[in-house]
């Protein structure tokens, strides 16, 4: 039986949800300002999420064929241009937090649970979801932002996980964390981390089989119950996700 003492966070389409209606708005403006003729429809971008890491969705786009050949140093350009659109779309208010997210963030903030982001998004993206969608006080109140390309291998590696733990000094067995795609929880996985899975649109048919509880979304008190889609641990009373519930993973 171990203690929880820590909350690690996925961003995008955990906290809330960014990709659809956010980074690939984004993207397509990036393109088209700079002149390509390529549009990424809501099918085409869920296929590219299987794929961590913009830059490297632009790279696979091109490797099969969506996009021409370009330098690195332009597909960086691409996807500066595309993180400064989607830091316009999170100021105009456009992409609000996930149902749950506030009420479970702010539970396990007032209990002294140490709470940190784990993510492949860039930092300038992550610094202005919490500004806009968050509020400027939870700059001080998340102990770690681990986010970008601050470790050489993205989810489903470990590498973000191991390096958010080693910079808190937290023990995988003492944290869970919480994710919505095949990618990010293999990666919790893979760094021995408990992970509860909230699915949206281009997640929900991933395959969580391993992770410690499914849902639809965290969910609050005074709407519809959750949907249940795995619940290994057979928690009880999950009209919505508790902190209660987050410490039972770990009994």
């Amino acid at each position: 039986m171990s203690e929880l003492k820590c909350l690690l966070w996925d961003v995008d389409g955990t906290l809330a949800d960014t990709e659809r209606d956010g980074h690939r708005v984004a993207f397509n403006m990036a393109f088209a300002e700079a002149g390509h003729e390529r549009e990424w429809d809501v099918p085409t971008y869920g296929e590219l999420l299987a794929v961590t890491g913009g830059k490297e969705r632009i790279r696979f786009d091109i490797d099969r064929g969506g996009m021409h050949e370009m330098p690195y140093e332009e597909i960086a350009g691409l996807h500066a241009r595309k993180t400064a659109h989607y830091e316009s779309l999170i100021a105009e208010g456009r992409i609000p937090l996930r149902p749950g997210v506030r009420r479970l963030l702010e539970e396990a903030w007032a209990a002294g649970i140490t709470l940190g982001v784990a993510t492949t998004t860039t930092p300038s993206a992550l610094d202005a979801l919490i500004e806009h969608s968050l509020g400027k006080e939870w700059f001080d109140r998340f102990a770690v932002l681990a986010a970008g390309d601050i470790v050489p291998a993205k989810k489903p590696a470990p590498d973000i996980y191991n390096y958010a733990l080693d910079k808190l000094g937290m023990s995988a067995a003492n944290t869970v964390a919480l994710e919505d795609s095949e990618n990010g929880w293999k990666a919790a996985n893979a760094a021995g981390i408990k992970c509860v899975v909230t699915v949206n649109d281009y997640t929900c048919d991933h395959d969580f089989g391993g992770a410690d509880l499914v849902v639809s979304e965290f969910g609050e008190a005074d709407r519809d119950a959750v949907e249940v889609l795995d619940n290994p641990h057979k928690l009880g009373e999950l009209h919505h996700v508790t902190l209660a519930h987050l410490k039972q993973l770990l009994v």
